[in-house]
């Protein structure tokens, strides 16, 4: 098949790397005149979707997806599909879908889960929605990139859900990192704390594969010094998605607004910037009841 792909950056570049190495024939383009290892290096955006059946853009927010959006359509050929694995805001998603069917192209919203690692090896969740014959035409690049990718149906809904699944990821961690801080002044032992809830009503992923606390349950970014495996700045842009959202609709969401603004204390006026979203727990560990 014939792909570009456009946003060579962390994740993009190794998804790019997989797709080429599984035998795609695959033109990439970045600003940053990043490449990827069996990637084709394109000179522009145009370059890179011109004459692909799929055009797979990794982009850092919804406008710039909207820009490269008018800047590739014209050139992209009838029926080709613009792939748009970005985590934008549902809106500007829909908003491309819509201009893709305009001008004669099929769209799908495919954000991952599974960060840097999942890219690299291979093992990305991908969040789909779109048109189901564009699904059904990506299926195989996802096998390739991914382990799994779940239709959630029309344009957008790839989007929601994800936004969705990592509002509940930020509020669960907080709520993880703020038992530990508390099991610690009670004098609970950080490993009978883990023995208990990773098998009773209190166990989630961010205790039981993901835990904050050093040398507790599965290796995670807490035992690396609290260097990214998802960085507290990508939760706070995901949770400030969330919130978007949530207003555009109408929707209550008190636990995700409380989730937003410690996030967003943490990164901007404390020292999470650059931080494994994970590192909550040393913060709250430093803290005392305000």
């Amino acid at each position: 098949m014939k792909i570009g792909f456009i946003g060579l950056g962390n994740m993009g570049g190794p998804m790019a790397a997989n797709l080429a190495a599984a035998g795609h024939e695959v033109t990439g383009f970045d600003v940053a005149g990043t490449g990827a290892e069996g990637v084709r290096v394109a000179q522009s955006a145009e370059d890179a979707a011109r004459a692909a059946e799929v055009v797979i853009t990794m982009l850092p927010n919804g406008e710039i997806l909207r820009e490269v959006a008018a800047t590739i359509h014209p050139v992209m050929k009838a029926g080709a599909v613009h792939l748009d694995c970005s985590t934008v805001d549902v809106a500007s998603a829909r908003h491309v879908a819509e201009a893709a069917t305009a001008a004669g192209l099929r769209a799908l919203d495919a954000p991952v889960s599974g960060g840097v690692g999942g890219a690299t090896g291979g093992t990305l969740t991908f969040m789909v929605g779109g048109d189901a014959s564009a699904f059904e035409t990506a299926t195989p690049l996802f096998e390739i990139m991914g382990q799994k990718a779940v239709h959630c149906g029309a344009a957008g809904n790839g989007q929601a859900a994800k936004i969705c699944n990592n509002m509940i990821l930020g509020a669960t961690m907080i709520a993880t990192c703020e038992a530990f801080a508390l099991a610690d002044k009670l004098g609970l032992e950080r490993q009978a704390m883990f023995d208990v809830v990773s098998t009773a009503s209190g166990y989630s992923w961010s205790m039981n594969a993901y835990c904050p606390a050093p040398g507790i349950g599965p290796k995670s970014p807490a035992d690396n010094g609290y260097q990214p495996g998802f960085a507290a700045d990508l939760m706070l842009k995901d949770l400030r998605l969330s919130q978007q959202a949530a207003e555009e609709v109408d929707a209550d969401t008190p636990m995700g607004r409380a989730a937003l603004e410690l996030y967003s204390q943490f990164v901007e006026q404390e020292d999470g910037a650059g931080r494994d979203f994970s590192a909550m727990l040393p913060r709250f560990e430093k803290r005392g009841r305000s």
